[in-house]
């Protein structure tokens, strides 16, 4: 079974929701330092400040995570599979530091956030259109990083 449209439209959805509030992306990076605090050297914006601060820098990069995942869905409607646009990913993620574990931690503050976002139109289904997309992000990123 593929991506379904209504998978895809649930997705587009709360994407919308999330890029209404730009606290969010506060609350995606400290989810994912109260998760994984050694993480916080991997994010230029957050390695010399003692918490998580709001600052351009820092939303630009959760609304580009955000909108990756979004694009995944919309590619995951169209051809069933993810290819990543930015052939610098993979490099990215290498000269980081990046592994697996991280990938979990990313996904897990990700829905989160969503939950958060989308409020009352949280359920299950949505939390899994989010999770297909991230997954098929994740694994396209992963194929560039090899």
């Amino acid at each position: 079974m593929g991506f379904t449209e209504k998978q895809e439209a649930l997705v587009n959805s709360s994407w919308e929701l999330f890029k209404q509030n730009p606290s969010y992306s506060v609350l995606f990076y400290t989810i994912i330092l109260k998760k994984a605090p050694a993480a916080k050297g991997m994010f230029s914006f957050l390695k010399d400040s003692a918490e998580v601060v709001d600052s351009p820098k820092l939303q630009a990069h959760a609304e580009k995570v955000f909108g990756m995942v979004h694009d995944s869905a919309i590619q995951l409607r169209a051809s069933g599979e993810v290819v990543v646009g930015d052939a610098t990913l993979g490099a990215i993620h290498i000269q980081k530091g990046v592994v697996d574990p991280h990938f979990v931690v990313v996904k897990e503050a990700l829905l989160e956030t969503i939950k958060e976002a989308s409020g009352e139109k949280w359920s299950e289904e949505l939390s899994t259109a989010w999770e297909v997309a991230y997954e098929g992000l994740a694994s396209a990123i992963k194929k560039a990083m090899n």
